[in-house]
Formats: C-alpha cells, structure tokens, sequence
C-alpha cells in the first residue's frame, strides 16, 4: 500500500505526480509555474530557487490533497540540469541561479579549456569539453564577475539538489547529475581536481561528497513533513538531472533504448553500461541516475521556438498544428535556424535565429511555423547523427515532452530521424522517473540487488496508438535540408558574436 511522489522541476514550471505502487498507475498530478527574471542582457538567463520551493510546495501539496497521504513513502526530484545555486555558510542562496541556458560563461568556459590544456586534454581528464550551459564555469564568471557575492560561496548545488535540501536539511550530490558540471571526472565518478584546481582549490570544500543514485538523501524535515501532512519517515532520494529521471521514467535504463525530449530543451540520449565519451565534445559522457552512464546530445531551443511562433501568431496549439499541416514538408525550402537563445550542440553559445529561402512563396506564417517546427527537429538531428558515429543507433525513439503530444510534430520527428517514434502512456516521464527511483531506493534498502529495470518493466509503457514511422520521400527531403541547415550554421559562426555584440550595445 505505497505511494511515490515524483517531481520534475524545470524551467518554466514543476510538475508533480502521485505513483500507486500497487497498482502501477499515476493517480494525481498537479502543474506550477515560475518565471526567468526579466532584463538581464542577452545570453543571461537566471530564476530565483525561491520560486522552485514555492511551486514545490505547491504541487506537492495539490496531489497529497488527492491521495492518502498515509500511503506516501518516498519522494523523488528531477531538476533542470547544470544550474548553479550558490549558497553561503548557512545555506542561504546568495544570487539567483544561473540556467542551464545561460550562455554568458564562454569566456570562461575558454578560461578553462586553455588551464587543462586545450580541449583534447579537458576531455581526456574530465570526460566532458566545457559548454557555457554546464556548471563549472558558471562557477567562475561568480568568483570573476561578483567577487563579493563568490567570497561569501560555501556550499555549491544543483537545483534538484536544492530542493532535496530544503526537504531534508542534507547536502548531497550524486553521479548522474553531478556529472553535467564539467566538475566531475565522468569515466572515475568523482570530483576532478584539474577542473577544481583551475577554478579555485578552495573550491574542493564547497561541493558536496558524491552518492550513488540509489541512495537516500534523508527523511523530511519534521516541519516540512507537518506541512504536507505526511509521516516523518518519508524518504527522499537522490533524485537527479530531468534528463537522468526521463530515462527513468521512458525505461531508458538498458542498452537498446533511446530517447527524445521535445521541451524546452531537446534532448536526444540513450544508457550505456561503459562511458561513450565523445573525443569531439558534441556529446555529453554523462552517468546516468541507475548506475550507468548516458550518452545525450542537447539543444537549446525547442518548444521555446515553436511557442514564440504560435504567439506571433495568435495561433493557439490546435490552429499552430494546423498551419503546420497545410504547409509543405521541406516548407518550401524555408530552413530554420533556431538558435533563439545560442546553441550547445552545435556549440554556437553566440547563435541567433536564421532563415534562409525566405521568398514571396514561403513568407506566410503556416510555412514560416513548419520551417520553425523542422528547424528544431533537424537541430536535434544534428546530434542523434553524432551519436550513430559512436555506436548508438535506434531503432525506434520514445518521445516525451510537450512536442510529442503533436501528431503532426511526432510525424515530422520520424520523417526526419529516419525511423519510427512513439509516445509514452505517462508524458511526464522525469516526474515518473522521480517517483519509480523513489521506490528503487527504498527497495534496496531491504533487497540491495534490487532492480529498476524490474521496476520500469511494470510502471513505464508506450502509447502504440501514437506510434508513426517514416515516409521514405520525405526522410530523402529532410536530408537534403539537414544539409542545408548545417553548412549555414557553420558559414554563420564567425558572424554570430558580431551579431550578439551589436544586440547588446
């Protein structure tokens, strides 16, 4: 008679779900919002960790509002990966959080790269090239850009690691998201002191000792466990990275499996029971949150590019599917280059949206929303092909985020990826994966050979009904843009950071 709560907080809200164990099915949800902080130049992108504890508290309470809260055993968090929540002795946050989509560390990231000895050798010692979007040099614009704000830094955490510790008092840190710091020596599982040294050696100090991702942070706090009503010996695990617990949650934890994530990120990665480090850094060597590691590609801009087109306008999510549809695949030759916020992979941090083939044919808002839509998928594309050069190389995706709810997006995504996609029962795959990883962790405790993938096998499941595959001529169109879409990428590079500076000034 056990209920797990899972927790997805991301960018733009969090999301909670009620797992019954017993049952195997999700039995309340709930949905808050928070903001980024307005005004900030370009590149910066920041959110008060106040307003997570906030929309936390919120939801947690909305779906222990629709349980027994008797039943409630354990809870686990996903968090947007690679913030950085700077806190000082008493754990109070010093500065609002820098985003994984922040990209105003490239400097930095440059500061790093030429103190290990290029990129070649950051790779080797760490696993990972610095990337503007990661932790470590987030870490480094602080002690370079508010010396005052870094001198008071004594505890360094991630955002889900934040909230695990405003439930439990502990910090805590384990593999899978740690290893989105650049911090971390990906192929060893802990802290590396070449990065650390390069930073500041103090720095050591400040990071919390690193956990398996089985492990149990602590129990709640007794006033946090009064708030919500629930016993004081519910759990809470290690949770981690949305991108480790969407694994969890798609039944992403063997080899074979791959998946996509359409918010407002995109992210591509699969489970590997050995590193796959990328020696040109497109990839990221992650550890995944179930004892293996997870080579991912990222990119920047999804549904962010398609929410800003459907508001421009005034479409609302039918109308947007609609003009998607009646517009040619290809567009018209109309390509996106949907770099609205910089670009990771590719490795653009200065990018800036582009078309090209704008024309009195394709300038109309359904060509310029499919072009948008395309423009995005291909992005990713750009990185799934990356990872079929290292071996992994689906046979079918499982999609999952606010993308993968649209017929025509998921029609697009297998035309373009090449093979067939398929939706999940439960969308909220990292919330889910929260939850199951919450059971996990409690199954060890009495069976340490315990399973997740025992675990997945019962709780996750695909929704064949939305299962599409490929269109051969379309597939064949969407090369060719691909190649298109790539080649002005990388004809822009030189002229983005003009481009930028000019936006700034």
């Amino acid at each position: 008679m056990s209920i797990y709560i899972g927790i997805d907080s991301g960018t733009q809200s969090t999301k909670a779900v009620a797992l019954d164990l017993d049952t195997g099915k999700v039995v309340a949800e709930a949905r808050a919002p928070h903001r980024l902080i307005t005004g900030l130049p370009v590149g910066h992108m920041e959110q008060h960790p106040q307003e997570w504890v906030a929309a936390l508290d919120t939801t947690i309470g909305a779906v222990a509002s629709q349980i027994d809260r008797t039943r409630v055993k354990g809870i686990g968090i996903s968090g947007q990966q690679h913030g950085f929540v700077p806190l000082d002795a008493d754990g109070e946050v010093i500065r609002p959080a820098k985003l994984w989509c922040d990209t105003s560390t490239t400097e930095e990231c440059e500061i790093l790269t030429k103190a290990l000895g290029g990129t070649k050798a950051a790779i080797r010692k760490a696993g990972l090239a610095f990337l503007p979007g990661f932790t470590a040099p987030k870490i480094l614009w602080l002690k370079r850009h508010e010396p005052k704000n870094y001198a008071k830094l004594r505890h360094v955490l991630l955002p889900h690691d934040y909230l695990n510790f405003y439930l439990t008092g502990e910090y805590f840190m384990e593999y899978g998201d740690a290893s989105g710091t650049a911090l971390m020596n990906v192929r060893k599982r802990t802290w590396s002191k070449p990065v650390i040294n390069a930073i500041d050696p103090k720095l050591a100090d400040y990071l919390p000792p690193l956990h398996d991702s089985d492990a149990i942070v602590g129990t709640l706090l007794p006033d946090i466990a009064a708030k919500y009503g629930f016993a004081d010996d519910v759990i809470v695990s290690a949770g981690g990275g949305d991108n480790m617990m969407g694994a969890i949650g798609t039944g992403n934890v063997k080899p074979g499996v791959v998946t996509a994530s359409f918010g407002t990120s995109g992210t591509i990665y699969a489970h590997a029971e050995e590193p796959v480090v990328d020696p040109q850094g497109e990839i990221a060597a992650f550890c995944g949150s179930t004892g293996g590691w997870m080579p991912l590609l990222c990119t920047m801009n999804v549904t962010t590019v398609t929410e800003q087109v459907r508001a421009l306008f005034h479409y609302d999510h039918d109308a947007l599917a609609d003009a998607v549809a009646a517009a040619p695949a290809g567009a018209g030759g109309l390509v996106m280059l949907p770099y609205l916020e910089g670009e990771r992979t590719p490795n653009v941090p200065a990018g800036s949206g582009v078309f090209i083939g704008m024309n009195q044919h394709t300038m109309k808002p359904g060509h310029i929303a499919r072009a948008s839509m395309e423009g995005v998928t291909m992005g990713m594309n750009y990185g799934l092909r990356r990872l079929a050069d290292l071996g992994v190389k689906p046979r079918e995706i499982r999609v999952t985020g606010g993308g993968a709810k649209s017929a025509v997006w998921r029609q697009i995504m297998a035309d373009v990826f090449g093979v067939p996609v398929v939706a999940m029962v439960e969308d909220e795959g990292a919330a889910l994966g929260g939850a199951i990883q919450a059971a996990w962790a409690m199954a060890r405790q009495k069976r340490p050979n315990a399973s997740i993938a025992t675990l997945t096998e019962k709780l996750v499941a695909k929704d064949e009904s939305t299962r599409v595959k490929p269109d051969k001529k379309r597939a064949a169109r969407y090369r060719k843009l691909q190649d298109v879409q790539d080649r002005v990428s990388a004809a822009l590079r030189d002229v983005f950071p003009i481009q930028r500076e000019l936006a700034n000034d």
